[in-house]
């Protein structure tokens, strides 16, 4: 088999690699994501306005996407996410003024505290649930229900290992 001849540009691989297509992917995944809970009537107002103005990140999904029905320490949090501690409690501040989760006694250890959903919380939970479903079937429709099941089958192997 022959070597595919030298790129006339040396550097476009830069812009194409699978690392960076696959981040793309995640922004975009993401964004469409916000978009849809911020036009969900069943997310509470307040939060679907921050989602409106791009008020909530993708590192505030990540609360929504590592936060346990039943809670999480914030050391679990960061862990599952692959953030700092810090980062983590920063998120969760903002996330806990915003009313989507609130600080609460560890029914393990008295001295850790564990982040959990509000009632507010467990509607955007239920919110964000129906936005990514919607968006994974627009995903199938864009690309086809074939490449989407190769895509899946692949990244699932990928994280696996």
């Amino acid at each position: 088999m022959a070597e595919a001849p030298f790129p006339a540009d040396q550097d476009a691989w830069r812009q194409t690699h699978l690392g960076r297509l696959l981040g793309h992917a995640m922004r975009r995944f993401d964004e469409r994501v916000l978009e849809l809970m911020a036009h969900d009537v069943d997310v509470p107002l307040a939060l679907s306005n921050l989602a409106a103005r791009a008020q909530v990140s993708a590192a505030h999904i990540h609360i929504t996407r590592h936060l346990s029905r039943e809670g999480s320490r914030l050391t679990e949090l960061a862990e599952r996410a692959g953030m700092t501690k810090q980062a983590m409690g920063a998120l969760v501040d903002q996330c806990e003024a915003w009313g989507l989760v609130t600080r609460g006694p560890d029914p393990l250890d008295a001295r850790a505290r564990r982040v959990l959903f509000t009632a507010d919380g467990l509607a955007w939970l239920d919110a964000f649930r129906g936005a990514v479903t919607q968006a994974e079937k627009e995903f199938r429709i864009s690309v086809g229900d074939e490449i989407a099941t190769v895509v899946t089958i692949g990244l699932e192997a990928y994280t696996a290992g």
